[in-house]
């Protein structure tokens, strides 16, 4: 039976943060836009900042439909599932915020996390509803490892490159929306 939780309490938190996967889902505000759900993944790369706020480490990718979203409404869920272990699922719903490299805050977030090449923003999200449910029916599945083709595909283009990449595949979102101006 899903339950609403408080708080993130260190129970909480431990489960979060040892998840190899979490997904975050947006949405525009029009009707007609699209959805969006992103898996993200990574070790280190969701924290809990405190019992109502979670932060992860954005990087430069094929899309920027979160940052769309975020910039327009703010409206996110992070949902985090066991695949390994006991079953269980936490979704965090709040009001989510980006904060860009070339933001003078980027640095105190960033060094929250593991270092990324192509790390283009910090998301911060302030919980507002915190939920568990069973996951029952959510596979088991072991962790092979951790892929590093982003990384190295991120570390191939360089700063200059990765620039010239957000300028044109993530200046706007696939609904049109400003997303990455940095």
């Amino acid at each position: 039976m899903a339950r609403v939780i408080d708080e993130i309490d260190a129970k909480v938190r431990a489960f979060i943060e040892a998840q190899a996967v979490f997904f975050v889902a947006t949405a525009p505000l029009a009707a007609d836009g699209h959805v969006n759900l992103s898996p993200k993944g990574g070790t280190g790369t969701l924290v809990v900042v405190d019992p109502h706020t979670v932060a992860y480490l954005d990087l430069t990718a094929s899309g920027a439909e979160t940052i769309a979203h975020l910039r327009e409404n703010g409206r996110i869920t992070v949902m985090v599932c066991a695949f390994e272990g006991r079953p269980s699922i936490v979704r965090l719903h709040g009001r989510g915020r980006v904060v860009a490299a070339v933001d003078p805050e980027f640095a105190a977030w960033v060094e929250r996390f593991p270092a990324h090449p192509g790390a283009r923003a910090v998301v911060v999200v302030d919980v507002t509803r915190i939920s568990d449910s069973c996951g029952f029916a959510v596979p088991l599945m072991q962790l092979v490892g951790e892929r590093d083709v982003l990384d190295q595909a991120n570390a191939r283009k360089g700063e200059d490159g990765l620039a010239a990449y957000r300028a044109t595949k993530n200046r706007v979102s696939i609904d049109g929306l400003p997303a990455v101006d940095w």
